[in-house]
């Protein structure tokens, strides 16, 4: 049976009467076990899937800033020429 977010149920304590338990009733059978390993497993593959997703979207914000810098620099190019002209133009006498 699995519980809510698909994982297997692990009943822990002495109501199951199991065999393998000792005389403190604290010890896990292999059933419990291979469910704590099988847990382990998908949050390892969950992890793993996040840190794909955050290795994308970093290389993705990488991107986006280069772009944002080279069309601030872009802009900051346009503008220094267009005074450049405009003070070139202003300097001019009339005719």
């Amino acid at each position: 049976m699995s519980g809510p977010n698909g994982e297997p149920h692990v009943a822990v304590g002495g109501a199951g009467g199991n065999e393998d338990e000792d005389e403190d009733g604290d010890s896990f059978g292999e059933e419990e076990y291979a469910a704590i390993n099988s847990m382990l497993d998908q949050i390892n593959s969950c992890l793993d899937h996040l840190e794909e997703k955050n290795d994308y979207l970093h290389a993705c914000l990488k991107e986006l800033l280069e772009s944002n810098r080279q069309t601030r620099l872009e802009f900051q190019q346009q503008s220094e020429q267009q005074n450049m002209e405009a003070d070139v133009q202003g300097s001019q006498p009339p005719v």
